[in-house]
């Protein structure tokens, strides 16, 4: 059975989960052939290791605090904040509190 993602024109609601983060699970929001939207929940102390993706991303803290690490800097996102990073720049994350991030992937696309 196929996830439902977001079809053209709907509402996606991405406000802070709130009372809600401790049982919500990661989701993608939106994926087409050349965009993907993930709403990452990461409890606190969860970390994601260093990787990389193709296309440049976006991404913004909805909720919470997470140290994010490109390169050899590191930075904190905390609510409201965002960062962007071009394709295939290596980065990781730590959650430093419950939080919520949205993801935002530019995919790339073989060209013939």
């Amino acid at each position: 059975m196929a996830i439902p993602h977001a079809k053209p024109a709907e509402l996606v609601d991405v406000s802070a989960l709130g009372s809600n983060l401790a049982s919500a699970q990661t989701t993608t929001l939106v994926k087409t052939d050349s965009l993907e939207v993930i709403r990452l929940v990461l409890p606190a102390g969860k970390a994601l290791k260093p990787h990389e993706v193709p296309g440049e991303i976006t991404v913004q803290c909805l909720e919470g605090k997470v140290a994010f690490c490109a390169g050899d800097s590191e930075c904190e996102l905390t609510t409201g904040k965002l960062i962007y990073l071009a394709g295939s720049d290596e980065h990781s994350l730590r959650a430093v509190e419950d939080s919520s991030l949205l993801v935002t992937i530019l995919l790339k696309r073989d060209v013939d």
